[in-house]
């Protein structure tokens, strides 16, 4: 059997990507992820200006959850073009650069300098949910507003393949999908993380968190990871691709994910307490399984839930 997947005219050697998040900052990073087995890269999201983000602490971790409120911080375009900009041209897997803007241009203007670099596809983060107070709601969290966001980045450059990066925390998921559709966007990433969640210190009787609230990730969420990949499979019909994240620490999940909808599926929290090396593992259990239940080809789980 195989685990190649062919979306959107882009080929991965396997299903499994790094999602967006500090274990794709940096390109040593990135090569480590690549040597272990990782079948594809999502950079962690990028503006075109500087950010700071917040200061430390910036994330927890636990056995059952994570909270993550490192904010969004970024070198701006040219130091990310210095860092990456070789390896992206001879990269051996494909890369999907994520980018976010406080504003629908802050979007366009990302879509236009970032699509310059050699990267297979961007991701639109219109949905971390840990800057709120920084960049007010959420993209997402109207459909109008998630169309824009679409729109602009379409517009500004039309020959780019983009993922729009959708919130858990809305109640109608697949509208908001459907919206974007509209407006352009050619898959979906499903889905950012849960919240914003907190966590109080017990001596001190403080939250945490240095910027109070962080976005829930980890085996908690994987459920509702499910639920949304599922809704948004069924309202676009299976006709555009979704990358899965939320939750994946084995290939039990990975395949549930790609059962549920998913084509492709990012891991992210996991790799804190497993490292890299969790991509060989996954994917030789997602190997394992298939081959013991007669699978032949990964495509055919994709969705196989609602068949």
């Amino acid at each position: 059997m195989t685990l190649q997947q062919t979306l959107l005219g882009i080929l991965f050697k396997n299903p499994l990507l790094t999602s967006a998040g500090k274990w794709s900052w940096h390109l040593p990073h990135v090569k480590e992820a690549i040597e272990e087995g990782a079948g594809g890269i999502t950079l962690k999201s990028f503006s075109t200006i500087e950010r700071k983000g917040h200061p430390d602490p910036t994330v927890i971790h636990t056995d059952h959850y994570t909270l993550n409120a490192v904010g969004l911080p970024s070198e701006g375009f040219e130091a990310v073009k210095k860092e990456f900009g070789a390896f992206l041209k001879k990269k051996s897997v494909p890369v999907i650069l994520s980018i976010f803007g406080d504003t629908i241009e802050r979007f366009a203007e990302a879509a236009e300098v970032f699509s310059t670099l050699k990267v297979d596809a961007i991701e639109l983060n219109i949905s971390c949910p840990n800057v709120a107070d920084d960049h007010g709601r959420p993209f997402s969290y109207l459909p109008a507003t998630a169309a824009a966001a679409v729109k602009a980045a379409k517009n500004a450059a039309p020959t780019m393949k983009y993922f729009a990066k959708l919130s858990p925390n809305v109640p109608n998921i697949p509208e908001i999908a459907l919206a974007c559709a509209e407006a352009g966007c050619d898959g979906f990433t499903l889905i950012n993380t849960l919240g914003p969640g907190m966590a109080i210190d017990l001596k001190t009787r403080r939250p945490m968190l240095s910027n109070k609230t962080g976005g829930v990730s980890g085996p908690a969420i994987k459920p509702v990871a499910v639920r949304c990949i599922a809704d948004v499979y069924k309202a676009t019909e299976g006709k555009l691709p979704i990358i899965g994240t939320g939750g994946v620490s084995s290939g039990a999940d990975a395949i549930e994910l790609m059962m549920a909808g998913a084509s492709l599926i990012g891991i992210g929290t996991a790799i804190l307490t497993e490292g890299y090396g969790i991509f060989g593992r996954v994917t030789k259990e997602m190997e394992k399984w298939c081959k013991g239940e007669g699978v032949k080809s990964i495509e055919e789980l994709v969705g196989a839930m609602h068949r």
